[in-house]
């Protein structure tokens, strides 16, 4: 078995460019601060296109008015080229970016409001106008009166209008500006304080022991992480279950090979003491026996802890039962012969399958071998050991003296046997034969013969849960 290895580095994809490992936190603020401005620019693009759309439509309305009040009240009273007298006190009106003139049908000027400064005349003009007067931009309302005999013109100078829309800009800008710092402030405590479970988590774990692999609570972690400490629990889980494997398969191998090598040193003393031809022979046929027995103890306790660690079936397929019998048949067959045991397999009719099952074919000569085996050796020689298989199940029995429930009861616990046994064995052939019945989804269980005697494994589908 193999110790658990020190958890894998961070992975390239985790590093910046440069191969350091990124933060978090820094990454989170590089992102609010680079999209904050973005779409606060955004806004205010959208809030200048909607502030010079009501600019223009408040101005386009009191042009508009301008010149009809112009048309009702001065036209027709004034005489040509009257020029109007400028307000005793405008406040704080600029009254330069403000012009009206009017025609009559003949193209006479018969009204300006200020010298020096002349809207021009376009006789078929009607609504607004953008021109430039001076090199200057300007907006001109011409208003035809019903019968043609007056042309009105009301403008006002365009960058009044920019001057607005650029004031409402600014108003905004400034403060939010002024605002920028205590902004930044606000956002690196917002995710130092969104970060705070995760630093909380990493000086829990600094602070662990290596063999301290207790769940991190996950009820009041944020939901973001919840996922991520869930996989970590089951990651701990089967790291506590790999580790508790190894440490019950370390402490039954020193526990089970001590006899067994101690045996092997008496035996080899007695070896090397043999003085005569017959000491020297029982000697090596004894070691020779002890070493095999050490050959079959080594075997099965590592065939259990592979089966141990393996959690589902890596190759399954339809299981031809007449091939694995007779593999198992095969390997069994030198102890039956060497204890007069005669093997036998019952099959259900030709029209039923004997146990359908989906399995890996080697897992299944495993436990087919082991099952004989053992129904071999603790048979009674000169009996029969039979094999019967049914629609969903399979029986193997031997004859001999029926067990207590007590002992049936123990059989498959690793490292016993049942006492008055002459054969070789470590008792883990059949805690073999349970590990791959669950792989398979089947149910091991001992029990007496009908007539009360013998001792039958009856390997079972297990019902599904409803």
């Amino acid at each position: 078995m193999s110790a658990v290895g020190p958890l894998p580095s961070t992975p390239p994809a985790a590093r910046s460019a440069e191969g350091s490992p990124v933060s978090l936190q820094r990454r989170l603020l590089l992102y609010l601060l680079v999209c904050a401005p973005l779409v606060w620019g955004m806004t205010m693009l959208v809030s200048a296109h909607r502030a010079r759309h009501e600019v223009n439509e408040l101005f386009d309305t009191q042009i508009i008015r301008l010149a009809l009040q112009v048309q009702s009240t001065l036209v027709g009273t004034a005489p040509p080229g009257q020029v109007l007298p400028t307000p005793p006190s405008a406040g704080e009106a600029d009254l330069r970016d403000l012009a009206i003139a009017v025609w009559n049908r003949q193209g006479q000027l018969l009204l300006v409001d200020r010298e020096g400064m002349q809207l021009p005349r376009h006789a078929d003009a009607s609504g607004f106008v953008d021109m430039q007067l001076g090199g200057e931009p300007w907006r001109v309302y011409y208003l035809q009166s019903q019968d043609g005999e007056w042309l009105v013109a009301a403008g006002q100078h365009g960058d009044e209008r920019d001057e607005l829309v650029l004031d409402l800009i600014v108003g905004q800008l400034v403060p939010w500006l002024l605002v920028l710092p205590l902004l930044l402030l606000a956002l690196a405590w917002a995710v130092r304080r969104a970060l705070r479970p995760i630093r909380m988590l990493t000086a829990e774990l600094q602070e662990r022991r290596a063999d301290d692999l207790r769940p991190v609570p996950v009820n009041h972690a944020p939901q973001e992480l919840q996922p991520m400490l869930a996989a970590m629990n089951g990651l701990f889980a089967r790291i506590e279950s790999t580790l508790e494997r190894e440490r019950r398969f370390t402490a039954d191998a020193a526990h089970e090979l001590r006899t067994p090598l101690a045996v092997l040193r008496a035996q080899w003393d007695v070896l090397r003491r043999a003085t005569g031809e017959d000491d020297r022979r029982r000697a090596e046929t004894q070691l020779s026996a002890g070493m095999d027995r050490m050959d079959r103890l080594v075997t099965q306790m590592l065939s259990l802890s592979r089966l141990e660690s393996t959690e589902c079936l890596r190759r399954a397929q339809a299981l031809q039962w007449p091939q694995l019998v007779e593999q198992a048949v095969n390997d069994v067959l030198p102890l039956a012969e060497r204890r007069r045991i005669e093997l036998d397999c019952e099959w259900p009719p030709e029209d039923t399958p004997p146990m359908p099952l989906q399995g890996d074919p080697d897992l299944m000569t495993v436990l087919l071998r082991n099952l004989l085996d053992n129904a071999v050796r603790y048979a009674p020689e000169g009996s029969t050991v039979r094999m019967r298989f049914g629609a969903d199940r399979l029986d193997i029995e031997n004859d001999g003296e029926a067990l207590p429930i007590e002992v049936l009861d123990r059989l498959g616990q690793r490292f016993h046997r049942v006492d008055g046994q002459a054969e070789s064995g470590s008792g883990l052939g059949v805690s073999i034969v349970h590990r791959i019945a669950a792989l398979h989804g089947l149910d091991l269980r001992y029990r007496a013969r009908a007539d009360g005697r013998g001792v039958v494994a009856e390997l079972a589908i297990r019902p599904v849960a409803p």
